[in-house]
């Protein structure tokens, strides 16, 4: 894995370095309203998709198991209901990621990266 920075050369370093910036900045970053919207917005869109998504998982298994004849139904030649709904989780999943990747560029992104700039310029 590639960092950007090189490691510490040994464990008990404690100076940050020229352009890195201390802990007593990054806590102070972590309170400001700004860190803390950035955070509402991401877990205003992972929460619910999360957990719609779960639920959605679960139908599925459920009905997978105490719904044997409806899941049996035949829609079109050997294509049945459970066929359809379990290629619908791997839809989702897809359509999921991209959902987030679009909401991360717009959203996440420049918000994330307005902080990264400013405590790099701070320290």
């Amino acid at each position: 894995m590639a960092t950007e920075a090189p490691p510490p050369k040994n464990g008990t370093e404690t100076d940050s370095g020229p352009g890195r910036p201390t802990t007593e900045q990054f806590v102070e970053v972590q309170k400001s309203p700004e860190f803390g919207e950035l955070r509402r917005t991401y877990r205003s869109f992972a929460f619910p998709l999360t957990v719609a998504f779960i639920a959605w998982y679960l139908l599925y298994v459920l009905l997978s198991n105490y719904a044997g004849g409806f899941m049996g139904i035949k829609l079109l030649g050997n294509i049945n209901v459970a066929l359809v709904l379990g290629l619908g989780q791997f839809a989702t999943t897809f359509l999921i990621a991209w959902f987030y990747s679009r909401h991360a560029a717009e959203r996440l992104d420049p918000r994330a990266e307005a902080i990264k700039s400013r405590m790099e310029g701070d320290a």
